[in-house]
């Protein structure tokens, strides 16, 4: 009896110590109300969301220019895909985001990246070295091909550029199952006709009626005929560069395309004012949101005025880029700004070889516009004079500010460093003498906050400017001029030297219709950065942390290399 006594004895010894280890590594379970069960499909979503930020990205634009999320993007990718096997509530809905707008990447932007590419080196010495985006694509094409729901939910595909030019035979397969793909990244060669796209055209006219987005370039003019047969009824923005075909087949194109709203016209010296004119037996040109004219010299301001006259035009027309068009000269602009009622956003690009006229001039005057791109520089081979020509040209914009011409204008791009001291030395004005371009515009003082970004001919970043308008008029300041000093935001886009950081001034009222320079706080001076590629538009963007200097990522515990 004592012997199995002592057994027994140790038998519970053993249990206790056993139950105390699993007290210390496996705590009890939370045995509540599941809490996570309750949670809305849109709150998931949301927080899917956060995990991989670009399965979101809705753009049109081609995977160089749509960067949407810092860090690194296949991570993020490999992150939602373990979301969707978490929880059977999960699955539908990560994998829908997961799908949505697919992105293809060459590398990691992390230290993973370092450890993936030393394993290709080893497995790629007795054999063809690896490429890692192509064969991404190729596990996607078998995954699409195997899974309708998962092609069924592809609608945006973004590929590097050198995967998109060498892997035309994969992308033909990938696309040929994607019934509800709207835009996908395509070779060179597929705008403009190239014998080697051929398959992959077929494949995408006949697979994929909801192709939103499509240029057409020198070559491709029987491509662009096409369309007359209803491809792609659903086409929104449409490029035509370089092409040479009858107005008239233009025109039935366009009539053709019902949703159309966004146009770009680039390089067609034989395009002229009559494609805007009605003809008989012709669809009339199509009421656009945004329309670019990109060296086109013989459409001229009166063809582009009586087009934005037509009711059904300017109540629908927000955003005009006009580049290098010497028919539309920067002195008709007040009449294209007086036509286009509805105007948000305009981008004016030109080279002048001489100044304004002495003649007065109407001012640029608009109620809505919210963005205005005023890039005009002197040309090299100008007359020599003691002022270059292009400074006429911002003296008279700086007089519509301050004339209050432009009431909403919010956002202003130009091409001349100096431009906002001229905000900043200019004294108040008289109001613009009604010559009949004003639009009872003028008076009142420059009254609205603006952002400047100026760059000059030798700068690569934009600086940015923050202007304020006096609070409150007959409030006494100093009457110091002078531009303010400088510092350095990391929500706005500028070079590598700068870490994407745009450098920023503030400009407020001085109460005597001037301006007064406030100088920062010396926290605000610029830091070094220790990050690469920045992206930015106009001086917007974020940046990305660089692996290569350690500042970025940490290291994931995956050392999965799949394009999930």
């Amino acid at each position: 009896m004592g012997f199995m006594k002592h057994f027994r004895s140790r038998s519970k010894l053993k249990d206790r110590e056993k139950q105390q280890l699993q007290d210390v590594y496996f705590p009890a379970a939370y045995t509540g109300p599941d809490h996570i069960s309750r949670l809305p499909d849109t709150v998931l979503r949301l927080i899917f969301a956060y995990v991989c930020p670009h399965s979101r990205d809705e753009t049109f634009d081609s995977s160089e220019t749509s960067v949407v999320s810092e860090g690194c993007m296949l991570c993020d990718l490999r992150d939602l895909s373990s979301c969707s096997k978490v929880r059977r509530q999960w699955y539908p809905l990560a994998s829908g985001m997961l799908y949505h707008s697919v992105r293809i990447d060459a590398v990691h932007y992390c230290e993973l990246e370092e450890v993936l590419a030393e394993r290709r080196r080893r497995k790629s010495r007795n054999h063809e070295p690896i490429d890692p985006p192509a064969v991404r694509l190729q596990l996607l094409s078998r995954t699409v091909r195997e899974n309708l729901y998962c092609a069924r939910a592809v609608q945006l595909l973004k590929l590097p550029y050198m995967t998109r030019e060498t892997c035309k035979a994969d992308l033909a397969r990938t696309v040929s199952v994607l019934p509800n793909l709207q835009y996908v990244d395509l070779p060179d060669g597929f705008f403009t006709g190239d014998a080697s796209c051929h398959t992959l055209r077929q494949e995408l006219q006949a697979r994929c009626p909801h192709i939103r987005k499509m240029k057409y370039d020198a070559g491709s003019e029987q491509s662009l005929e096409l369309l007359l047969q209803r491809y792609w009824m659903e086409l929104q923005i449409l490029d035509i560069s370089k092409l040479r075909i009858e107005p008239s087949i233009l025109r039935q194109v366009l009539g053709s395309l019902p949703a159309l709203h966004d146009l770009t016209f680039s390089d067609l010296s034989w395009l002229d004012d009559t494609i805007f004119r009605p003809a008989a037996r012709l669809p009339e040109f199509p009421s656009l949101r945004a329309l670019t004219l990109k060296n086109v010299p013989n459409i001229t301001a009166e063809g582009l005025v009586r087009y934005l006259s037509w009711p059904q035009t300017g109540s629908t027309l927000t955003t005009l880029t006009l580049t290098d068009t010497p028919g539309i000269p920067v002195t008709t602009l007040h009449a294209v700004l007086q036509a286009a009622a509805h105007l948000e956003t305009l981008s004016v690009t030109a080279v002048v070889g001489a100044s304004l006229p002495l003649d007065p001039l109407p001012p640029l005057a608009s109620p809505t516009l919210r963005t205005l791109h005023y890039e005009i520089t002197s040309a090299p081979a100008a007359r020599p004079s003691l002022h270059p020509p292009a400074q006429s040209y911002y003296q008279h914009l700086t007089s519509s500010l301050l004339a209050n011409a432009l009431p909403a204008l919010r956002a202003l791009y130009v091409r001349d460093p100096d431009f906002p001291e001229s905000l900043t030395l200019a004294p108040p004005i008289m109001p613009f003498a009604d010559n009949g371009g004003g639009g009872g515009f003028g008076g009142g003082g420059f009254a609205q906050p603006l952002e400047v970004f100026s760059k000059g001919l030798d700068e690569l970043d934009w600086v940015f400017t923050s202007v304020t308008p006096p609070e409150a008029p007959g409030r006494r300041g100093s009457l110091s001029g002078g531009r303010p000093l400088s510092s350095y935001s990391a929500s706005k886009g500028l070079g590598p030297q700068w870490g994407g950081e745009a450098r920023k001034s503030i400009v407020v009222g001085n109460g005597f219709g001037g301006f007064l320079a406030v100088p920062v706080e010396e926290s605000e001076r610029p830091r070094s950065a220790g990050s690469w590629g920045g992206k930015g538009s106009g001086g917007g963007g974020g940046v990305r942390g660089s692996w290569m200097s350690g500042g970025g990522r940490e290291r994931r515990g995956s050392r999965v290399d799949l394009w999930r």
